[in-house]
């Protein structure tokens, strides 16, 4: 499985390097040529992965910026539950050849791009004006760990994916 790798510590253009890789995912999974199940494999560890960095590591500092928009984090944390939940009723449909699968991977490219482009416009736009280069390169190293952690942990496993969009219920 192919893993994105980075040179970038600026912990803003870690989060576009996802997003981008997110884009060239949803391409591979509309083509009914591809590998779908392995595209969607590589992009189910990566969005939960990168959402959960982004949870763990940058959202609570950037809660911290008087210039940064609580609610915006606030709003990307709801995006990444509805994200999920896209994602699982993605993965819980057996035939990559379907037209059930075709729906469902719309409905989740159309809460993935619509989260992406929000958070480009928003957190990160702030974050680049508001946090010094050194500050995004430190938050960049913390989000880099986290992400390698839980993609090594197998986090878009159905089961797990399952157990966020539960836990995002309660």
């Amino acid at each position: 499985m192919r893993r994105v790798t980075v040179s970038s510590t600026d912990v803003v253009e870690l989060i576009l390097q996802d997003h981008r890789r997110m884009e060239d995912l949803f391409r591979t999974m509309r083509n009914a040529e591809a590998d779908r199940a392995a595209a969607l494999e590589e992009f189910a560890d990566l969005l939960v992965a990168h959402a959960s960095a982004e949870e763990e590591k940058v959202y609570p500092a950037l809660r911290r910026y008087k210039n940064v928009d609580g609610d915006d984090v606030e709003h990307s944390v709801h995006e990444h539950h509805e994200a999920n939940e896209a994602l699982l009723a993605l993965l819980e449909v057996d035939d990559t050849a379907s037209e059930e699968w075709d729906e469902k991977l719309e409905e989740l490219v159309t809460a993935v791009n619509h989260h992406a482009d929000e958070e480009e416009r928003t957190l990160l736009n702030d974050a680049r004006e508001n946090v010094s280069d050194q500050r995004r390169a430190e938050l960049g190293e913390a989000f880099r760990e986290a992400r390698a952690q839980h993609l090594e942990s197998g986090c878009g496993s159905i089961e797990n994916v399952r157990k966020l969009v539960d836990s995002a219920k309660d």
